[in-house]
């Protein structure tokens, strides 16, 4: 996902793909005299660089669910990720919420009282087959609003040539800081320009920075939902980063580097490790690798990083009982399938889940399916989060020069968001 969670590719479509897909409605919503109701689905756009658009494959999925529901239309509008936080805002500034909408994030809607319990739009059926994990990451004040839509996770990823090269066993990949800072620095003694990948430059900051803080127990909140992002575990790790950066075992300046300028230095043979996802998978299909646990101060770190973006439905429009349609009709292991392949995504139910492991074609996947449902995610249900993640990508990178400064500047800034 530009992508607030799941970072795909950063081009995408210029401009707004716009179309009442497979739909006789008006686009307006409500109930024709013949007694059809028309509800409107605004998603976002995953093809890169205009290629292998989304609008393609919701199509498809709306034309078999109409041809199921003759009394219900499903008017779609998609909508690149550079315009579609913006053009929602207008909608529902406007008044013109739709009754749908597939984005990154859902807090503020459900903040707002705009948004309908996922309860009321899902089937039992429905709503017991999503991952644990992610469902729970869909809940504020107790009630879930937001309906998880695809899902993605971080591993150790590491180049087996690399290693071998610098007297490394890639069987034996690290599991601890120690063992990072050990491979690193046999990594630069072979001549590898970058041993250790960390890019805290504004594209991902936030993500790969909660990874390196999940290794230390710990994260941007507590279990109560306050920040701490000046915790004591988070400037022990940021001074482990400090110190593998003054040491030169990282890029020079990590704060200048996005993920996906390093991500192709590793595709190019130029990195040692770094943190990946499973969008990589392409890129490093015909390259010797490992993709490993990420980590942690002591022992491979209890989690990961996962994300997600998410699907709402809007109250205004009254569809409750149709949007419940189309949700359970799209939500069908066929279609969740078939969307995660597309695009080299994780998915959201349990038995696409099970689907996908089960597939001799998709055994790349095989790591990250596996700890998807013990991954641990934002904290999404926090309407501050977008503002105070906002600062943490274009700040938190200095925390590799001092850690404590940066950390409390940041945990300031988050304390005065919730007030």
């Amino acid at each position: 996902m530009k992508r607030p969670l799941l970072a795909l590719s950063a081009a995408t479509l210029a401009g707004t793909l716009a179309l009442s897909a497979c739909s006789k409605g008006s686009g307006s919503g409500g109930t024709s005299a013949d007694g059809v109701t028309t509800i409107r689905f605004v998603a976002a756009d995953y093809g890169s660089n205009g290629q292998n658009p989304s609008q393609a494959y919701w199509q498809g999925v709306i034309a078999a669910f109409e041809q199921q529901n003759p009394k219900v239309r499903v008017d779609l509008q998609v909508i690149n990720w550079n315009d579609l936080d913006t053009q929602v805002k207008t909608m529902v500034q406007n008044g013109n919420q739709p009754d749908l909408l597939q984005t990154g994030g859902y807090a503020d809607y459900a903040k707002n009282g705009m948004l309908y319990p996922a309860g009321d739009v899902l089937s039992a059926a429905t709503a017991d087959d999503f991952v644990p994990a992610l469902a729970k990451a869909g809940v504020q004040d107790g009630t879930q609003y937001g309906v998880p839509f695809v899902s993605s996770a971080r591993m150790f990823l590491i180049n087996n040539a690399l290693f071998r090269k610098a007297g490394l066993d890639p069987a034996d990949p690290p599991k601890t800081w120690d063992d990072v800072t050990a491979a690193a620095t046999a990594l630069k003694r072979a001549g590898v320009e970058v041993p250790l990948g960390v890019p805290l430059g504004k594209e991902e900051a936030q993500g790969e920075s909660f990874i390196w803080m999940l290794g230390n127990h710990g994260g941007y909140q507590d279990a109560g939902g306050k920040y701490t992002i000046n915790s004591p575990a988070n400037v022990a790790t940021f001074t482990q980063l400090k110190s593998w950066v003054d040491a030169g075992l990282t890029e020079q300046s990590p704060a200048a580097v996005n993920r996906t300028d390093l991500t192709k230095d590793f595709a190019s043979g130029k990195v040692g490790m770094l943190n990946g996802i499973p969008t990589l998978l392409g890129d490093v299909k015909n390259m010797d690798v490992s993709w490993t646990a990420m980590p942690g101060k002591d022992a491979a770190s209890p989690s990961t990083l996962g994300v997600a973006d998410w699907v709402m439905a809007f109250r205004k429009g009254g569809h409750k009982e149709q949007i419940k349609a189309f949700l359970d009709f799209a939500y069908a292991k066929d279609n969740t399938v078939k969307f995660a392949k597309e695009y080299s995504l994780l998915p959201v139910t349990k038995s696409a889940l099970t689907a996908l492991q089960a597939d001799p074609d998709e055994q790349a996947l095989a790591p990250f399916l596996r700890i998807l449902p013990t991954a641990t995610f934002y904290p999404l249900s926090d309407p501050t989060w977008p503002g105070v993640s906002a600062q943490v990508k274009t700040q938190i990178g200095t925390a590799v020069s001092d850690p404590k400064k940066a950390l409390d500047a940041l945990q300031q800034a988050a304390v005065q968001a919730g007030q």
